[in-house]
């Protein structure tokens, strides 16, 4: 193990395709429930095209600071109203676009994400550190089991990553030096703002994040503080 790795106190992680599977869960839920409620349409064509809008949408919000912050809630919502039509999927009511909407709240986490969190947490703080706003971290926690010591997000700090507000306020909030804070995430974007911020990093492969439409994050394409195999692997690595 590194120096730099063991000098770590807190862990952070990136929860959409880090943690959870975000595509794997919404596909199957938001398909059984339209097929229980008589909706057709292209549901996996939805859900692509939805996290295809989210990257696009923050940006938006760091375009025009002047509109105010729009945590991660109202934009989902407000993409998914703009892709509806183009799926053939036909208008629905409020609370139906809720329910949708709240998908994101009801994620299913990875086979070695609670087992490996668990025994990451006899060592360490552990919490997400997402673009999710705090009520869709708290909602997810709470259906996946994911055994959080607090919940930290974008939400928080007004900026989304990787903006470095996002990863500096986590590891002030902490108590932390930023090099006594690492992020875990499956995305090498994400480390590389955490790196620039002197947080250390930790890239954990999840190839069929994205299914069939996967073309980067394959494994990891930085000289990052630690790579391994999954969260279990992790926790085997630092001993816990």
């Amino acid at each position: 193990m590194s120096a730099q790795a063991s000098g770590v106190r807190a862990l952070l992680f990136d929860v959409f395709g880090t943690v959870v599977d975000w595509r794997g869960s919404l596909i199957a839920e938001l398909s059984a429930w339209a097929a229980s409620r008589g909706l057709g349409g292209d549901w996996t064509g939805l859900v692509d095209a939805w996290r295809g809008a989210y990257v696009p949408s923050m940006d938006e919000v760091r375009r025009h600071p002047e509109r105010g912050y729009r945590n991660l809630d109202a934009l989902h919502r407000a993409s998914l109203e703009r892709l509806l039509p183009e799926f053939g999927i036909g208008s629905l009511s409020e609370a139906d676009l809720d329910h949708v909407t709240r998908g994101w709240h009801r994620l299913e986490p990875w086979s070695d994400s609670v087992a490996g969190l668990t025994r990451l947490k006899t060592r360490f703080i552990i919490s997400p550190l997402s673009n999710g706003n705090v009520a869709l971290l708290t909602n997810m926690a709470k259906h996946a089991g994911l055994p959080w010591d607090l919940v930290l997000s974008a939400e928080l700090f007004r900026h989304y990553k990787p903006d470095p507000e996002t990863y500096l306020g986590a590891a002030a909030l902490l108590g932390l030096a930023p090099n006594e804070v690492m992020l875990v995430a499956a995305h090498n974007a994400d480390l590389k703002g955490a790196r620039a911020c002197g947080l250390a990093t930790c890239f954990v492969p999840r190839p069929t994040e994205y299914g069939p439409l996967q073309n980067k994050d394959f494994g990891a394409e930085d000289d990052w503080t630690m790579v391994v195999r999954d969260l279990v692997d992790l926790a085997d690595r630092f001993g816990c």
